[in-house]
C-alpha cells in the first residue's frame, strides 16, 4: 500500500489522492515512485476519508508543527477529505496546514471553495509554472480551458481569505519567464518562491 503520510526534508505531508487534473511535463510522478520517507506514493485505489483519517490519528507528530497536504496528486480533487484531514489535525495535533495546489480546485469541484479552506487551512502554496496562459497550457497541460486564468483567480481569492499564499516556480524556467512571474507576483501582491528543481 503507498504511503498516506510521508516526511520529506522538515515537514509531514499527506498523500490522499492521486487524481490529478493536470499533467504538467516536468511532474516527478513520472520519474520517481517515491519522495522523502516515502518509497511509494502510488495508491492502488485512492484512500478513502476514513483511512486517511486513521492515518492521521496513528501518526507521531512529535517534532513537527506543519501538515502539509501535497503528495502524488491534487488535494483539491479530494476536496471532503482534505477538508477534514486538516480540521482533525488543527484541532487534535495544534498543527498548521499547508495545501500545496495547482490552483484548479474552484473549477474541479465546480464551485469556490475558498471559504471552505479558509476555515481549515493556514497557508497556501500554487504551482504558478508558468508567466503566462499559452506557456501555461504548454508546461502544465490542464484538463480545462483558460486553465492559467482560473489558477490565478483561485490564488487571488485565497490571498483575500487565507492571506499566506506563495506563488511556486522552478529555478528552470527562463530567465525572461521568471522575471515576468515576479511581475505577476508584484501585481496581484502574492509572494513568488523560486524552488530549486531537484
Amino acid at each position: 500500500m503507498a504511503d498516506i503520510l510521508y516526511t520529506y526534508k522538515n515537514s509531514v505531508y499527506a498523500n490522499i489522492t492521486n487524481k490529478c487534473n493536470c499533467s504538467c511535463t516536468f511532474c516527478i510522478r513520472s520519474l520517481k515512485n517515491g519522495l522523502g520517507s516515502a518509497d511509494n506514493l502510488w495508491h492502488e485505489k485512492n484512500p478513502t476519508k476514513e483511512e486517511v483519517l486513521d492515518a492521521i490519528r496513528n501518526y507521531d507528530f512529535s517534532g513537527y508543527d506543519e501538515l502539509v497536504f501535497c503528495g502524488y496528486g491534487e488535494p483539491t480533487c479530494a476536496l471532503d477529505t482534505l477538508i477534514e484531514a486538516a480540521g482533525l489535525v488543527k484541532k487534535e495535533f495544534g498543527l498548521k496546514t499547508r495545501l500545496n495546489t495547482n490552483g484548479l480546485g474552484n473549477e474541479e469541484n465546480g464551485r469556490n471553495i475558498v471559504p471552505e479552506l479558509s476555515k481549515v487551512i493556514d497557508s497556501v502554496s500554487v504551482s504558478l509554472n508558468a508567466p503566462d496562459a499559452a506557456k501555461y497550457q504548454e508546461v502544465s497541460r490542464p484538463k480545462y480551458e483558460n486553465g492559467f486564468d482560473k489558477m490565478v483567480d483561485f490564488a487571488v481569492k485565497c490571498k483575500e481569505q487565507i492571506k499566506d499564499v506563495k506563488w511556486s516556480i522552478v529555478d528552470v524556467l527562463p530567465e525572461q519567464d521568471i522575471e515576468k512571474c515576479k511581475e505577476l507576483s508584484e501585481k496581484t501582491g502574492i509572494e513568488l518562491r523560486i524552488r530549486h528543481y531537484s
